[in-house]
């Protein structure tokens, strides 16, 4: 059952030309990583999070709206307290390419003391993530740590670096997996990339 249910997948996203259209019958796409891999990475990123932040109490922020599948299979394999709550900021505005930087929904004003650990899909140029650890230490916190589950190899350096990384994978154009294409797609259980 359960391998035709990704064959289905992967043969509706090969079938694939128009990403602008509501459905996936025919654009083009390659499979980057699979559901399977996706469960392996996130489980290794929570062991490496619940060694170095078990004591620390942290706020941890997410990264929406692309974060937010990876933050909600994360954050119940941390074994430690924690709150939690979101940043909103968009280089992409649905489109492929990353533009200026617009904050939607900012860090809470006051983190004096707070240790923070930020959850990102994607650590691609790293302006955002440079952005938003900028934004939190400003405001006060005591440390700032980040988790991104790609970390997409440019060969350019990047004004920020995730303390943890889930995997490397190719500058190419991802989706799938709380990433978009085109405002659409998020809800697919793989990562990825177009042709």
């Amino acid at each position: 059952m359960k391998h035709n249910y990704w064959c289905s997948y992967n043969l509706l996203i090969k079938n694939m030309t128009d990403f602008t259209k509501t459905d996936l019958k025919t654009a083009q796409a390659e499979l980057l990583c699979d559901s399977e891999t996706l469960q392996v990475t996130i489980h290794r990123l929570a062991q490496e999070i619940n060694t170095t932040l078990s004591d620390k109490e942290p706020l941890v922020l997410c990264v929406m709206n692309g974060a937010v599948v990876f933050a909600g299979q994360l954050l119940p394999l941390l074994d430690f307290p924690l709150t939690f709550d979101y940043v909103q900021v968009s280089r992409y505005h649905e489109t492929l390419r990353g533009g200026e930087l617009k904050w939607i929904a900012a860090p809470p004003a006051d983190l004096r003391n707070r240790v923070v650990l930020i959850v990102d899909d994607v650590l691609d140029e790293g302006y955002t993530l440079a952005a938003i650890n900028e934004k939190i230490l400003d405001n006060g916190a005591q440390a700032c740590y980040s988790v991104v589950l790609i970390n997409k190899q440019t060969g350019r350096k990047k004004p920020a670096q995730a303390d943890f990384i889930g995997m490397d994978l190719p500058d190419r154009y991802i989706f799938g997996f709380g990433m978009d294409l085109h405002g659409k797609w998020r809800n697919l259980p793989a990562i990825y990339a177009l042709d």
